[in-house]
């Protein structure tokens, strides 16, 4: 079950209000367990104070629109550091970063990739694998793609910057 488009654009307009984008919206679970989370997203980040706001103004738009037959949970957060990739943006935003991506299983040549996002042109993901290999893929084909952290640079620019 997911959102109608009518909310998802009413969401959307709020969350643009506040400066930033809705990246997804992802529904969880079934019956009152269910959790409606909201990943937002902004050129420079995502605060805390950012998510607090949008979920106040997103909770009192879905208390009257009242979306789903059931109660669920409302989150909202950012991608995170190992965000998934979700739009055909963003492969092509994140071009030249690490990333593992998990295929449909109706995909018979590769199940996982990981390597470097070279970019995405006519629905097809280019990535160059550890290896050097280079290894296209159909955009409709992909289960999930995430950033892969590369912690060791991450703790270095640390260092550097103390």
């Amino acid at each position: 079950m997911s959102l109608n488009a009518a909310i998802t654009e009413q969401l959307r307009s709020l969350v643009a209000s506040e400066g930033l984008g809705l990246v997804s919206t992802e529904l969880m679970g079934s019956g009152p367990k269910s959790i409606l989370r909201l990943v937002v997203d902004g050129p420079d980040g995502v605060t805390l104070d950012q998510c607090a706001a949008i979920s106040h103004q997103a909770s009192a738009l879905l208390d009257v629109e009242d979306p789903l037959v059931h109660g669920y949970t409302l989150e909202v957060s950012s991608p995170g550091l190992d965000r998934k990739l979700y739009s055909e943006e963003d492969f092509k935003r994140f071009s030249g970063h690490p990333i593992n991506v998990r295929m449909a299983p109706s995909f018979r040549q590769h199940r996982t990739v990981a390597g470097e996002l070279v970019g995405l042109e006519d629905g097809v993901v280019s990535i160059t694998t550890d290896a050097g290999d280079r290894v296209d893929l159909p955009f409709d084909d992909i289960f999930e793609a995430r950033l892969e952290i590369d912690w060791d640079q991450m703790l270095k620019k640390r260092k550097s910057s103390r």
